[in-house]
């Protein structure tokens, strides 16, 4: 495990919320990164991904708890310098439409990207728990 300091800014992707939300196994890996002093930003595509998939499988008052949740954090939509950097992660790490957001996202604004997803295994600021 990755000690994390109060100073460091970490992204948790969907992939993480989900395993943090439905306790599943790496959920203390993840609980780690999303409880505490430390500054989390979340990228708007998460916040969709996150909720539609707990509204679909779980309930919708479910998916609002998650809501309440990420509205402590730093909410970053996608601007233009996101989408330029996106496309740039796509084409040269090959990473799918949102995965390459969420990567793109993290790299502006300088944070590590924990998750659970192996597509990011070997980039630079990627910590999979």
């Amino acid at each position: 495990m990755t000690t994390r300091t109060a100073s460091e800014t970490y992204l948790v992707d969907s992939s993480g919320w989900l395993e943090y939300l439905a306790d599943d196994p790496k959920a203390a890996a993840f609980a780690h990164y999303l409880e505490g002093d430390a500054t989390v930003v979340v990228p708007s595509v998460v916040i969709y991904e996150v909720y539609k998939q707990l509204a679909k499988n779980r309930a919708r008052s479910f998916a609002d708890r998650f809501i309440s949740q990420v509205l402590h954090r730093r909410v970053i939509p996608m601007d233009e310098t996101i989408a330029v950097a996106a496309a740039n992660a796509s084409i040269d790490h090959r990473l799918a439409g949102a995965d390459a957001i969420v990567y793109a996202t993290a790299r502006v604004c300088q944070a590590q990207l924990v998750t659970a997803n192996t597509h990011f295994r070997g980039l630079p600021g990627v910590i999979i728990p």
